[in-house]
């Protein structure tokens, strides 16, 4: 009869794992608790699906680099440096793996939600309105025309500081470079954006369009 006991332990323990805080979970991770990897997975594949998703443009794609990343978690279990955040360390994974996916494409990847939140975002309220107005595939068919000049690197800084909203520090710790690198970066893909949208869709750049490329300082 010792199977309900059993059952009702591992209950318990799943219970006390879901009210965990990341760092815990880590700590639990590093002591080969598999119940800590399955709150994790419960946790964080819907946020690392949006990142992969905005960096790859294609869901089965971020699939695949989400259910990598909690394989590298596991592999990884007791490497975690305390110094960091839990978000930080994961999302420095996954991101890692997003850009070595997409460097592998042979054509440049798609994308187009994170460049339609900036847009309306920052873009004057005529130009906001239209592309407000556009088909999501026409969207995409944008960003995917202005992007093309991107570097993996500038598209992975460009989406955590202006669409994930982290910190210039704490996209430095996910990219693995200094804060000056990411300002660097940024400015640059800002200014990418801004000269391919004023050349090529006048329309959507709007007298203040320049806010699209240089953004919050």
């Amino acid at each position: 009869m010792p199977m309900p006991a059993l059952v009702y332990s591992a209950t318990r323990h799943r219970a006390a794992l879901a009210e965990a805080s990341d760092r815990d979970l880590l700590a639990a991770l590093a002591a080969d608790d598999e119940a800590a990897l399955q709150e994790l997975v419960r946790r964080k594949s819907r946020p690392l699906l949006q990142l992969a998703g905005r960096l790859l443009s294609d869901a089965e794609e971020a699939k695949d680099v989400v259910q990598m990343t909690f394989l590298r978690l596991w592999e990884n279990r007791r490497k975690f440096d305390q110094r960091w955040s839990p978000n930080t360390w994961i999302y420095r994974i996954a991101t890692n793996l997003a850009i070595d996916h997409w460097r592998s494409r042979k054509s440049r990847e798609r994308g187009q939600e994170p460049f339609r939140l900036h847009l309306l975002g920052r873009g004057d309220a005529e130009a906001g309105g239209q592309l407000a107005a556009l088909e999501e595939s026409e969207v995409g068919a944008i960003f995917r025309e202005l992007a093309a000049g991107l570097s993996a690197k500038q598209r992975l800084v460009f989406l955590l500081r202006e669409v994930e909203g982290l910190s210039s520090q704490e996209v430095a710790e996910v990219a693995g470079c200094e804060e000056s690198t990411v300002r660097n970066h940024l400015f640059n893909a800002r200014k990418v954006l801004r000269r391919e949208l004023a050349r090529r869709y006048p329309e959507y750049a709007g007298a203040r369009g320049a806010g699209v490329a240089e953004g919050a300082r």
